[in-house]
């Protein structure tokens, strides 16, 4: 098989507006180091509103996306299911798989195994699965579409305020230094303009945008040596790639910087 001519990356999230909130900064990197982008949420939003129905808010958070994903010059994928309905099920996992291996990502990007609620901890194990089954030829994927057997690198995102499910502070493997995106990251979040009004009911923000960069201030402050960054863990290689694949730190040498406290950790 000839080697693609470009590194491909997956964004797999679980709700619209996650992938602005705590990876676009790194997707915007590859992408201007020429990576093809894909982009996908598992659910559709369709719970996110106090004013809309049903019906409307999956329509408005749809096209919401598409448009963030058209900023950041990546390739959207249809959502699976409802919100609070993302589920470490069959159907959802053999449809994710199909996406997967459509996409034939050298990177997965994902959020945090430990976060604060369920839809994100489940949209995790889904990618991670579906991605660890991307060879597998006898799963009957949905629709079907025949394995793939390339190199995949696994990353998770920091946890929403750098913090596990039970509060636990939580240090990334690698920083990556998204000061210099800021102004485009902050412009991919604000496509998403239903959530303003949802957020500033259900969760007390003033501001998304502020929120958001506030964020990746924290992240910046734990990484010592950016003003504003994402943090990436790898997930282990085992059934995915040689131990040493690390495609996003090679990619992104320049502007990251890989915490040795954190590999003094793992070692012990």
């Amino acid at each position: 098989m000839e080697p693609k001519e470009k590194k491909t990356v997956f964004a797999v999230s679980a709700h619209p507006d996650d992938i602005e909130f705590t990876m676009a900064g790194t997707m915007l990197l590859l992408k201007d180091r020429g990576w093809d982008l894909h982009y996908m949420t598992v659910s559709n939003g369709s719970w996110g509103t106090a004013t809309m129905t049903r019906e409307q808010i999956i329509r408005a958070r749809r096209a919401e996306s598409i448009a963030a994903a058209e900023y950041l010059g990546a390739t959207y994928h249809e959502s699976l299911v409802d919100d609070l309905e993302i589920f470490y099920d069959r159907r959802t996992l053999l449809q994710l798989i199909a996406t997967m291996r459509e996409v034939k990502p050298d990177v997965v990007l994902c959020q945090s195994p430990s976060d604060y609620m369920e839809d994100h901890q489940n949209a995790v194990r889904l990618a991670v699965t579906a991605a660890f089954c991307r060879g597998m030829t006898n799963a009957p994927t949905e629709p079907p579409m025949p394995a793939t057997f390339q190199d995949v690198a696994v990353y998770h995102a920091a946890p929403h305020g750098n913090r596990d499910a039970m509060r636990k502070l939580v240090r990334s493997e690698r920083y990556v230094d998204v000061s210099s995106v800021i102004p485009r990251k902050r412009a991919a979040l604000a496509c998403h303009k239903s959530q303003k009004e949802w957020l500033d009911v259900s969760q007390g923000y003033d501001s998304y945008l502020d929120s958001m960069q506030e964020a990746a201030a924290l992240t910046g402050k734990l990484s010592g040596k950016y003003e504003y960054a994402e943090g990436w863990r790898r997930h282990n290689s085992l059934g995915f790639s040689s131990e040493d694949y690390d495609p996003l730190g090679e990619a992104l040498a320049d502007v990251s910087w890989l915490d040795p406290e954190y590999q003094k950790w793992l070692d012990s």
